[in-house]
Order: C-alpha cells, then structure tokens, then sequence
C-alpha cells in the first residue's frame, strides 16, 4: 500500500535527477581553431561526437570550427570562454600564451628535439603545473592534445642554415616569442589569423609560414607557391582539452568522468593522428613522400644543423624562459635530460 511517507521519500529521491536534467543545456559549444579533416580539429569533434553519444544526448555537444564564435580570432578563445560565450574548447597553446604565460613552454624554440620530449613534458610535472594554472584562470584541463611539431615553407628557397631566413617575410599566429625568434635570424614575421594566411600566401604578402606538415598538406600550400619545406621541429604545439568551470561545475559527478573520460580519448587519437606519415617511430614516412609527390622540396635537418639554429636563438630562449617562469622550464629542461 503506497503511504504518504513513501511517496515522499520518492520523491526525494528522484529529486537530485530531476534537478540535474533541467540545469543541462540544450547545446554545448565547443570551440577549435580548424576544421576537419586536420588532427587539430579532429580531437575536438571526436571529442564532442564521443560525449554526446555516451551521454545518450542528455550532454549535447556541438563544434564550432574555424574560430567562429570569437570571428575567427583563435587568439580570443579563452577570454571567450570566460565571458560565458565557449563551453568547451580543444585550445593551442601558442594561442592562449599571450594570456598564460606558462603555456608559452611549449613555443621555446628547439627546446624538444623530438617527441620523446614533448611526451615528457605534457605527461609529467611541466603538464600538471600548467593545468593547475588553467584552472586558476577558470578552465578545467581534461587532457592534452598535439598539434604538431611545427616546421617552415616558403616560396623563395631551401631553408637550411639561419642565414636562409634573412629577409623572409614568415606568417606566424600569435605570441611575441615567435616575432622574437624570427627577427633573431634576420627574417620579417607577420601575424596574421589562420583565415588570413591562404590569401596572403596566394597573394605573396608573405613568403612563407610554419605549420605541422599534416595542415600543409591538409589546405594544400603547395599550391600557393609553397616549394619549400624544412622540416627542423623548432616548436611543438600543445593542445589543451578545457571545459569551463562554471560549466564543470553544472555537470554531477558521473557526466564530469564521462567528459574526463572521452576528452582523453579524443587526445589520444588526436597524438595517433598528429604523428602519422611523418617516420618517427611507429609510423611510416607516408606524409613527406606525399610533399615531394606534389614536388615540394623537403629539406630535413640533421641534428648538427638544428644545434645551429638554437644556438642562435639562444638569446631569444633565456629571455623568454624568464617571462615564461623558470621554474617550470627548469623542470621541462630536467625532464628532458633524464630521457637521454
């Protein structure tokens, strides 16, 4: 026989769920800076695709690609996010630098000879403290991504020694550090956005720009006049999968390990698919062979030749590993000597 206390007591019950449902939006945004098919955008929409549809819908997650909610400004995404205008975004770290010091660890040039390195640092104490601090600034970090070890075309020749870059005009992003770099060799950098590049190369406003090979060959630089391709991973850029706190905070216990659970997912494969094609270990070298198919010059440093460019830019790393904190690049320096 039902009682009056039994039906309470249900509905006290069912009380915490109800709740629940009714705080969830219809949408969640989650913004990235590309579109598919690169790994960089690859990781957010499989992101969104994985916690839609293990949540059964009740966490509706859909991308934004291209920067638009910020007009494309990727540079804008994080101040965007505190605004209440991101729920979720798959960050660079070469985009949210200006505003998180700390991130800018990740642009010291050739301070991660390979990807034994960068593993090291996201995976170890470097990346601990760098989330500690996004969530200072109100992101809740789930997992880390990579963009790619970033290297250099142009229309203009062979990169090989410093010397080359002499009066090159090179589009970079964002970041004080990359005009430092490149003035440091002689060249004249240019920020611009993503969606300005294409036209600019085009046009020859600049000569070249610096990328992962898997977004060259993506939009097709080769034909913009992109004959030249050194690869010297100068920088490798983080990615960082973050939800924001006051949405974080919205979610119960169980859907906060489901975003946990997928965004580490999506990184995962987002890493499997920065990393194809390129001939480090466990891959073929499918992508350089597909440059040179499309008759783009490939120009690949030798370990003596990469020592010559960081040693040029040495001034330009001791200045910025104080602004960057050094502290933390004494740790990124330490883990990576300990992998040798």
């Amino acid at each position: 026989m039902t009682t009056r206390r039994s039906l309470l007591l249900a509905s006290a019950l069912a009380a915490p769920a109800i709740a629940a449902a009714q705080t969830y939006r219809p949408e969640y945004k989650l913004s990235v800076v590309g579109n598919r098919p690169i790994p960089f955008a690859e990781g957010a929409f499989q992101w969104a695709e994985l916690v839609t549809q293990r949540s059964g819908g009740r966490i509706n997650v859909r991308v934004y690609p291209g920067s638009q909610l910020v007009g494309g400004d990727q540079t804008r995404e994080l101040l965007a996010m505190r605004q209440g205008v991101i729920d979720m975004c798959v960050f660079s770290t070469i985009n949210i630098a200006p505003q998180v010091r700390e991130a800018g660890v990740f642009q010291l040039p050739f301070l991660m000879p390979d990807h034994r390195a960068f593993d090291a640092l996201i995976n170890g104490e470097v990346g601990r403290d760098i989330m500690q601090v996004m969530d200072g600034r109100d992101v809740v970090g789930l997992a880390f991504g990579e963009n790619g070890f970033r290297e250099i075309s142009n229309s203009r020749r062979a990169i090989r020694t410093p010397a080359d870059l002499r009066g090159l005009k090179i589009r970079f992003a964002a970041g004080a550090i990359f005009n430092d770099i490149f003035t440091g060799m002689g060249a004249n950098p240019l920020q611009m956005s993503f969606a300005d590049l294409q036209p600019a190369l085009s046009s020859g406003a600049v000569d070249g720009q610096e990328n992962p090979v898997n977004l060259f060959l993506a939009f097709r630089m080769d034909t913009l006049a992109q004959r030249h391709m050194t690869i010297w991973n100068y920088v490798n850029d983080a990615l960082i999968f973050g939800v924001s706190k006051s949405v974080w905070n919205s979610f119960n216990a169980e859907d906060q390990a489901l975003l946990r659970d997928c965004a580490r997912e999506a990184a995962a494969n987002n890493i499997r698919l920065a990393r194809a094609g390129l001939g480090i270990p466990g891959t073929d070298d499918a992508a350089l062979q597909e440059l040179r198919r499309r008759n783009v010059e490939v120009t690949v440093l030798s370990v003596e030749e990469k020592r010559a460019f960081a040693q040029a830019l040495r001034p330009v790393h001791e200045r910025w590993a104080s602004r960057i904190g050094t502290g933390l690049v004494q740790k990124a320096e330490a883990a990576i000597r300990a992998l040798s």
